[in-house]
């Protein structure tokens, strides 16, 4: 797949690799018994049963091919959670320039997989994930956007 390197979390490898087991083992043995009882109810070209498990079928081997690359492409990080600058995993409390302070968002910097729930992500690749790592509390970063520059300003970090 991406050849990319994927950095996360010694638990997060582990969730993964366990993700992985259950849909290569039950996952898949689930699915072709969902297929098989659609083929049965006769022809395939107007069963809406048969065409919806096909298309999970897909959906659930693209994931694994996903959990594939991750598992194979990755670097296991330790975050320190003592530190005040932005890196891997933290979350940034952000007011883009022109909001005021009651329009902060919070942004998870970090792979996807590892995301808090209730959280935005901003990938370390991306182009603001990456002006935020290694900024402190109160700094203002510009970042390229597809609209044009965008400036934010830190508000918390944890």
């Amino acid at each position: 797949m991406s050849g990319q390197i994927h950095r996360i979390t010694e638990a997060t490898l582990h969730k993964l690799r366990e993700e992985w087991h259950h849909l290569t083992t039950v996952g898949r043995t689930e699915i072709a018994r969902v297929i098989e009882a659609a083929r049965s109810l006769g022809d395939l070209s107007e069963n809406g049963d048969y065409h919806a498990a096909k298309d999970d079928q897909g959906k659930m081997e693209a994931r694994i091919r996903i959990l594939e690359d991750i598992i194979h492409n990755h670097e296991i990080i330790e975050k320190d959670h003592n530190s005040e600058i932005v890196q891997h995993g933290s979350i940034v409390t952000v007011v883009f320039d022109g909001d005021s302070d009651d329009d902060a968002s919070d942004y998870f910097v970090g792979s996807i997989e590892e995301k808090p729930d209730g959280v935005m992500t901003a990938s370390p690749s991306s182009p603001m994930g990456e002006a935020l790592l290694g900024k402190k509390l109160g700094d203002s970063v510009t970042y390229a956007a597809p609209s044009g520059d965008l400036t934010l300003r830190i508000i918390g970090l944890r």
